[in-house]
């Protein structure tokens, strides 16, 4: 090759070289993330609906998005507030030791709530139920690491839950708002602010929530188009599913006629108008609070509470749940559409995924080796079994989430040794029914476990708010309660969840290796310019952040 031919060539390479790394140096960190949080959303749940998908909504996801296919949570105890607190920071329970709903203080043999702080009040809605802060977050999340970055940055979340809306904003967010089911309004806590932003108290008193709250949930879609249903039948008669309703097709009133103890506004979470309720004020905040106009970004998380709670009360395969899917479909595409033609569809990076899965409902023609495992007998046998090795008492303070708690005061009372009891604990109760391991608190604090189920139970293992002996049912096995289907396994229908990216310039395809749910905070920090979490101990999916 002639010389003036090479470095003609040559000079050509390293100005489209620098050219393109230039590019990548000044990509613009977009000015949005939305952060969809759908719980109890099996990945399954993609490809079973998807012949009934609209263009727009999930299918903007499936086919313009980021599709990672395998990704999971990878501990035990699978559940709303260990699954958002793990979206948000990176890290597994373990580690930010948000665990349940609900565990037990070994101090005061008590019960203690994730979202719930005394210390602070309602603000928009009644007192008492507002009694919301994330004091209980140990770490920081994707939420604090943005306003650490730019306090002119605003973060917000919603939920219909407080405890969702509380954990899934962070310490430093600006607002969680929540609905409050007694007033049938939207509120936040005195944590965040004295007196609601003129625009929330607007809306409430123009009466939206009554609005909904006259709606009746119908069928969306017509009757042979669902795919679930009772013995291969359309659902066009009263469902024989046992549940809070027989069937689609009915009011909040008659809803009420069946549960008086309910309010008028809490069967909003039982129906997916609850969510038609949530998107509607989502958009509203995003109008309203300018989110995306600057150059300092926003950061907005919604959980959608009510496929979780439709789930438990008609079944993970319901036509109940099935229509939900299908009407947040649509609710997907007019909040992805007034983002793109307010913010910029450059400009914005939606993020789609779940707090968990759900396991298979439970039906006495099924073959495969499922069960119910009985709570309440449970935790009457094991303190039976202490009695006859310690004397009679009440050994058991409580068994939540998998977790059995024992009476620490009591223990160290009587001067026994806990390490020991807990490990006669933890054999009696592997010799049950439905039991496939059961590990003592000890053993999860002071070994390593570096793979299989063993790993995922310790993840999910937090010293100070997990019991003494964490229980792992066999496959299929759930708790015995009022609901139809529950969470809280190491198995793949409550691990495997939807993780998908949309929008801000993000390159469309699929992402087949396996990725950790704890890779969502790092990939949001380094798409959005800031430090990832402190106690993260994920990775950045390359695949999305390609570029930034």
């Amino acid at each position: 090759m002639p010389k003036s031919t090479f470095f003609a060539v040559f000079a050509c390479a390293l100005l489209t070289g620098l050219g393109r790394e230039g590019a990548a140096q000044t990509r613009q960190h977009p000015k949005l993330i939305v952060e969809i949080v759908v719980s109890g959303m099996r990945y399954d749940y993609l490809d079973h609906f998807s012949a009934n998908f609209q263009e727009r909504g999930f299918r903007t996801f499936i086919q313009h998005g980021v599709n990672c296919t395998n990704a999971r949570y990878n501990y035990m105890g699978n559940n709303t507030p260990a699954g958002l607190s793990t979206l948000v920071s990176g890290a597994n329970p373990s580690t930010h030791g948000i665990v349940a709903q609900r565990w037990i203080d070994f101090t005061t043999n008590l019960p203690v709530e994730a979202g719930e702080d005394l210390n602070y009040y309602g603000v928009g809605g009644t007192e008492l139920f507002g009694q919301h802060a994330p004091t209980r977050i140990t770490v920081s999340t994707i939420g604090d690491e943005i306003k650490r970055k730019s306090a002119q940055s605003r973060v917000i979340s919603l939920a219909l839950d407080p405890t969702s809306a509380i954990l899934a904003g962070g310490t430093a967010a600006d607002a969680a708002y929540w609905f409050d089911t007694d007033r049938g309004r939207w509120g936040t806590s005195t944590y965040y602010f004295n007196r609601l932003p003129a625009w929330v108290e607007g809306y409430n008193n123009a009466g939206a929530a009554n609005a909904y709250n006259q709606r009746v949930w119908t069928m969306s879609l017509a009757p042979d188009k669902y795919r679930y249903d009772e013995g291969g039948q359309a659902i066009t008669t009263p469902s024989r599913r046992s549940g809070i309703a027989a069937t689609i097709g009915f009011s909040l009133e008659s809803l009420f006629r069946r549960q008086p103890e309910k309010s008028n506004y809490a069967g909003l979470r039982l129906m997916p108008i609850g969510t038609e309720m949530l998107m509607e004020f989502a958009r509203q905040t995003i109008l309203a609070e300018n989110l995306g106009k600057d150059e300092h970004p926003d950061l907005l998380v919604i959980t959608i509470d009510p496929t979780r709670h439709i789930a438990e009360a008609y079944g993970p395969e319901s036509a109940e749940i099935e229509d939900a899917y299908y009407r947040l479909d649509r609710d997907l595409q007019e909040t992805i559409d007034l983002v793109e033609s307010t913010v910029g569809k450059e400009n914005a990076v939606f993020v789609l995924t779940a707090d968990h899965g759900t396991s298979d409902t439970r039906r006495a023609e099924n073959r495969q080796p499922v069960g119910r495992f009985n709570v309440m007998q449970f935790k009457v046998l094991m303190n039976g079994f202490l009695n006859t090795q310690y004397g009679a008492a009440e050994w058991v303070t409580d068994y939540r989430n998998r977790n059995l708690y024992l009476n620490h005061r009591l223990v160290f009372e009587q001067g026994l040794n806990l390490t020991e009891m807990q490990e006669k604990t933890a054999a009696f109760a592997l010799q049950l029914r439905g039991v496939a391991q059961a590990m003592t608190g000890s053993s999860l604090q002071n070994n390593y476990f570096g793979g299989g189920s063993m790993e995922k139970i310790q993840n999910g293992f937090y010293p100070k708010h997990s019991g003494d002996v964490v229980v792992n049912l066999l496959p299929g096995w759930i708790e015995d309660d009022d609901r139809t289907s529950a969470t809280g396994s190491i198995y793949e229908y409550d691990a495997h969840v939807p993780l998908m990216w949309y929008g801000g310039g993000l390159r469309a395809g699929e992402v087949h290796r396996p990725v950790d749910m704890t890779d969502v905070a790092p990939t949001m920090a380094r798409l959005i310019g800031v430090n990832r979490p402190d106690a993260a101990t994920g990775n950045e999916i390359t695949e999305v952040v390609s570029g930034w």
